[in-house]
């Protein structure tokens, strides 16, 4: 069968293309994406092609599919997972595959699996590593979020502290503890927020910086104050762009340092930041991963020896980080919609993603099946206006109303009218 799909070719060599898909073998799935979010690794991936550790050597004659935070629904199913798959079946994808030690990935190594195509076929490795997980959300899109919040489930679990005089390296944040999220205004900082305040480790005190009012006046209404009292948390939000950061964060521990701190932008400041901020066995989590192979940053190790403070990286999380995050959002205790700024269709992909630095805003939703300009959920109302008169303007003043009548987010509601007259509309 035929499908639309955007492919790597090589360095900022980004395609939209009709392909032709094979027919699947016993070990093999046909599945319909519906919905991919973009990612910044997406990004990164385009902009080393090759040298990209999960870009095959070989990409120039053998394009791969991009896009890794996908959800849609299976299609057909190779007979050796006929028991446990069934066509209808809605899914999530980890692409996190590990198999057999490779670091190979939908959305950055398969010819016919990634998430910006309208079909693919997940190969055996896939349901082998147990990386296809059914899915019951009422939208598509949160599906697509699953993938990035277990990212941040994963870098929560893998912080670790030492208790003193010890040597067993106890998993995850501190409970009750105190954690900084730096650089967190943006989408997955604003995830981590939510999962901090809502998940069984929570912190009691909580701050999330960045160097932009616009962006933390958002997050506080997003991830607000008032609900993390309601559980506990002492959350603030904090502009670290005219203070000495290191003093003024440090003033909210009364010069204690916090346990566990995250850096969510590869950035040297913010990195020496997180360290000069860790309390007594502090962890700090680099949890954003840079474009530059050769980034580094200082660290302070007389610390490291006498404070036993210590550093961690996360790079995605796996199936039961997965599982976790679809289980929270399912039931109601994570709300990841607020990652998302813009929405788009298959049409917006590639300049979408060779441009995604400088699009302001959080996460791009993406519909593979729509052919759409990539529209801020902001400017939903100015798009009808400006194609008032036209389907596709009644469509943009549609989720203008539904969007605002959310607190402006994006919603099931809002991915019901999107898909209202496609072929995978519900």
């Amino acid at each position: 069968m035929k499908t639309r799909a955007v492919r790597l070719y090589s360095k900022m060599d980004l395609r939209l293309e009709e392909i032709e898909l094979p027919e699947i073998r016993d070990d093999e799935i046909l599945a319909c994406v519906i919905s991919d979010s973009i990612c910044m690794s997406s990004y990164k991936a385009v902009c080393q092609g090759a040298a990209h550790k999960r870009v095959p050597n070989d990409v120039e004659n053998n394009p791969v599919i991009i896009g890794h935070e996908f959800c849609g629904k299976i299609v057909s199913v190779g007979k050796k997972w006929a028991d446990k798959f069934k066509a209808g079946d809605k899914f999530v994808i980890q692409p996190a595959l590990n198999y057999k030690g490779s670091l190979a990935a939908p959305g950055y190594s398969y010819k016919y699996c990634g998430g910006a195509s309208e079909y693919v076929i997940f190969p055996h490795e896939v349901m082998e590593c147990d990386c296809l997980l059914p899915y019951d959300g009422d939208a598509f899109f949160y599906g697509s979020l699953a993938e990035p919040m277990s990212c941040i489930v994963g870098a929560f679990h893998a912080n670790y502290h030492v208790k003193p005089g010890g040597y067993v390296h106890e998993m995850g944040v501190v409970k009750g503890g105190m954690m900084a999220i730096l650089a967190g205004a943006g989408p997955m900082g604003l995830g981590a927020a939510d999962y901090a305040i809502h998940c069984d480790r929570a912190p009691s005190l909580l701050v999330v910086t960045d160097i932009d009012d616009a962006r933390l006046e958002r997050a506080s209404k997003i991830v607000t104050p008032e609900d993390a009292a309601r559980h506990g948390v002492d959350l603030r939000y904090v502009n670290t762009a005219n203070v000495d950061a290191v003093e003024c964060l440090r003033a909210l521990t009364d010069g204690e340092g916090f346990n566990d701190v995250f850096v969510y932008a590869p950035v040297k400041p913010v990195v020496e930041t997180g360290d000069a901020i860790l309390a007594r066995d502090g962890c700090l989590n680099f949890f954003a991963g840079p474009t530059d192979p050769a980034f580094s940053a200082n660290f302070n190790f007389y610390n490291v020896h006498y404070g036993g403070t210590h550093i961690v990286g996360t790079s995605g999380g796996n199936t039961d980080d997965m599982r976790e995050s679809i289980s929270m959002m399912e039931n109601g205790r994570v709300d990841p919609a607020g990652m998302i700024t813009h929405v788009g269709g298959l049409n917006a992909y590639v300049d979408t993603v060779k441009d995604l630095p400088n699009i302001k805003g959080a996460k791009k939703l993406v519909y593979t099946h729509l052919d759409l300009p990539l529209t801020a959920i902001a400017d939903f109302g100015a798009r009808a206006e400006e194609l008032k008169g036209t389907p596709e303007g009644e469509l943009f003043a549609d989720l203008d109303a539904i969007c605002k009548g959310n607190g402006g987010l994006w919603c099931a509601e809002a991915e019901r009218r999107i898909l209202r007259n496609t072929a995978v509309g519900e």
